[in-house]
Parts: structure tokens; C-alpha cells; sequence
């Protein structure tokens, strides 16, 4: 899984979401990528489930880039926690995507293999994307 090395504070606040993405909106490594069209919460496991998909309908030929990284801490409880206990412990961590972020990128592969394996890997992430080509 992916997940920070070190972090300046172990634990994070919620932060508000919305807007769009001011960067990470074109495709710049590859030559197809996967864009989101919604904004969520990406955990580090959904990544990886994308990434095996990927990698698993490239053969290992093509070259695969991940332009988001999971860096926020999400924290939770036990079950049956009373009121007042605190801050739970960090859980997992997510990576936050706004619309328009390009969080996949492949090159070295045909354009239609490309299609399949992004749609595929789409199906593994909470949000909706669309196929672009550079």
C-alpha cells in the first residue's frame, strides 16, 4: 500500500471539498490517462486495486504512470467508543481528487488495449472518469 514516509503531523483534519482541479489536468507523461469527472476520497487499497488492473492488461509492456499519492491520514474509532475519548488512531490514508485530475497515465501500448485496461481500472475507483488521450 501506499502511504507516507513521514508527516509533519501524524493526524489531519477533514478539510472542506469542492472546486475543481487546478492542477494535474492534462496528460504529460503518457499518451492515454485516466481523468476524473467527480471529486472523492481515493484510500491507498483503491489505488492498488487500479494499479494490478493496469498492469495486468499491459503484460508488463507499456509504461504506467500514478499521478496521485495517498498523503492524508483518516482516522477511526472502535466500535462502542463513548463521547470524549479523543481522536482515533490514523486508519488508512486517501489521496483527495477534485474534478478534472489526470490520476493515471500509460504509454507503450495499443489505443484500444489503453481503453480497455482505463475503463477496467475505473471500475475499481469511487469515481467517475473519462479515457483522455494526449
Amino acid at each position: 500500500m501506499l502511504m507516507p514516509k513521514k508527516t509533519k503531523y501524524r493526524k489531519d483534519h477533514k478539510r472542506r471539498r469542492g472546486g475543481v482541479a487546478s492542477r494535474m489536468t492534462d496528460v504529460s507523461f503518457g499518451s492515454f490517462g485516466l481523468k476524473a469527472t467527480t471529486e472523492h476520497w481515493i484510500s491507498s487499497r483503491q489505488i492498488e486495486a487500479a494499479r494490478r488492473v493496469l498492469t495486468r492488461y499491459t503484460k508488463k509492456n507499456g509504461k504506467l504512470w500514478i499521478r496521485i499519492f495517498p498523503d492524508k491520514p483518516v482516522t477511526n474509532h472502535g466500535g462502542e467508543m463513548t463521547m470524549g475519548g479523543g481522536k482515533g488512531a490514523v486508519d488508512y490514508y486517501v489521496a483527495i481528487v477534485k474534478p478534472g485530475t489526470v490520476m493515471f497515465e500509460m504509454e507503450g501500448i495499443d489505443e484500444s488495449v489503453a481503453q480497455e485496461a482505463l475503463i477496467s481500472a475505473a471500475h475499481k475507483l469511487p469515481v467517475k472518469c473519462k479515457v483522455v488521450s494526449r
